[in-house]
C-alpha cells in the first residue's frame, strides 16, 4: 500500500475512484496535514499559507511524488525537493482555458473601450458614439512565453482576425527565439504575456522595453507582476508612451489601495481573478492526478512535471 495524503475538499471527486494500492489519508486542517506529512509517499499539500506549506514539506521526507493545483512553483523549496529525489506536478495548464478567455474578454473590452459604456449606464447616459473603436480584426499580437496559455490565447485569436507572433526557445515561422522578440517590438498592437515566474523573466519588460513598443501598443499580463518593471510602467502609463496595460497581476498582491494602477485610465487591474474564472479548476486537477497516479503504479514519467533546473 502506498501512503497518499490528500486535502479533504478533493475526497467527493477522489475517494470512489482511487486503487485498492493507495492507502489515502484525508486532512482537513492544517495540523493533521502536519501529523500525516511525516508518513506520505504521495501528497497533495496545496494551501493558502506559504509559511504552512514549508512546515509541510519539511516533515514530508518520505515524499517521492509531490502534486499541486498551483502552476506557479514559488512557494515550493525546489532545492529541498530536488535534493530528496522528490518529483513535483504542477498546475501547468489546468486554468488554461478561463485564463485565454480572460485575456480575450480585456483585449476586446479595451478595443472598445467597454469600461465607459458601462460607466455610462451607471449614469443612466444614452451614448450617441462607441468610444471605443479599435478592431481586433487585422492586429498583431506577440506572445511572450507559449506553454499552454499561450497556447490557448492563440486558438481564440487567430478566428478574430489577429496576426498571432510566439516567442518560444525554438524559432520558426510565426515565432521569435528569446533573442529576438526585443527587436521587434515596435511592430505589435497587443504584447501577451503568459511566461513562468523565473529568474530569467523577472523583469523582463521595462523601459528599454516600453520605449520600443507602439505609441498604442497595450500590454496584457496574465503571468506574474515581476515580470514586469511596474515603476517603469507607470512612468510610460502616466506618459502616454504606450496605449495601455491590462493587468490581472502586480506587485505586490494585493495592490495597495493608493497605488497609481488603480487610478490611470490607461491601466485595468484585474485582481488575479483570471484564473479564478472558472468553476472546473478542481474537477480538472482530480483527473490529471487520477492519470499520474496509474504512471506512478507502471513507472512512467508523470506530467507536468515541474523542472527543477529551469524552476518551472
Amino acid at each position: 500500500m502506498t501512503v497518499t495524503v490528500l486535502n479533504a475538499v478533493l475526497r467527493p471527486l477522489l475517494e470512489r475512484r482511487l486503487p485498492e494500492w493507495v492507502d489515502v489519508r484525508w486532512y482537513e486542517t492544517k495540523e493533521q496535514a502536519f501529523a500525516l506529512a511525516p508518513a506520505a509517499e504521495i501528497g497533495w499539500f496545496d494551501m493558502h499559507s506559504k509559511a504552512d506549506m514549508a512546515e509541510v514539506f519539511r516533515l514530508a521526507e518520505r515524499l517521492k511524488w509531490l502534486n499541486s493545483v498551483y502552476a506557479g512553483v514559488e512557494a515550493f523549496p525546489l532545492d529541498v525537493l530536488a535534493a530528496r529525489g522528490t518529483v513535483l506536478t504542477n498546475g501547468a495548464g489546468i486554468n488554461a482555458v478561463p485564463i485565454a478567455e480572460y485575456v480575450v474578454m480585456l483585449m476586446l473590452a479595451e478595443a472598445k473601450q467597454y469600461r465607459q459604456v458601462v460607466r455610462a449606464q451607471d449614469r443612466h447616459e444614452w451614448l450617441r458614439d462607441s468610444p471605443g473603436k479599435r478592431e481586433l480584426f487585422g492586429s498583431k499580437a506577440l506572445i511572450l512565453g507559449y506553454g499552454a496559455i499561450g497556447q490557448e490565447v492563440e486558438r481564440r485569436l487567430v478566428p478574430f482576425g489577429v496576426e498571432v507572433t510566439r516567442v518560444r526557445r525554438s524559432p520558426g515561422p510565426g515565432t521569435l527565439g528569446p533573442d529576438a522578440w526585443r527587436a521587434e517590438l515596435g511592430q505589435f498592437d497587443w504584447i501577451v504575456i503568459a511566461v513562468p515566474a523565473t529568474a530569467e523573466t523577472e523583469g523582463m519588460i521595462g523601459a528599454d522595453e516600453l520605449a520600443a513598443m507602439k505609441r498604442n501598443a497595450v500590454l496584457v499580463n496574465v503571468a506574474r507582476g515581476s515580470v514586469i518593471d511596474q515603476p517603469a510602467l507607470v512612468n510610460a502609463l502616466e506618459a502616454g508612451q504606450i496605449g495601455g496595460a491590462l493587468l490581472d497581476v502586480t506587485t505586490p498582491e494585493p495592490l495597495p489601495a493608493d497605488h497609481p494602477l488603480w487610478t490611470l485610465d490607461n491601466a485595468q487591474v484585474t485582481m488575479h481573478l483570471s484564473g479564478r474564472a472558472q468553476d472546473r479548476v478542481f474537477e480538472r486537477a482530480a483527473e490529471r492526478f487520477l492519470v499520474n497516479l496509474e504512471r506512478y503504479r507502471q513507472g512512467e514519467r508523470l506530467e507536468p512535471q515541474v523542472d527543477y533546473a529551469a524552476g518551472y
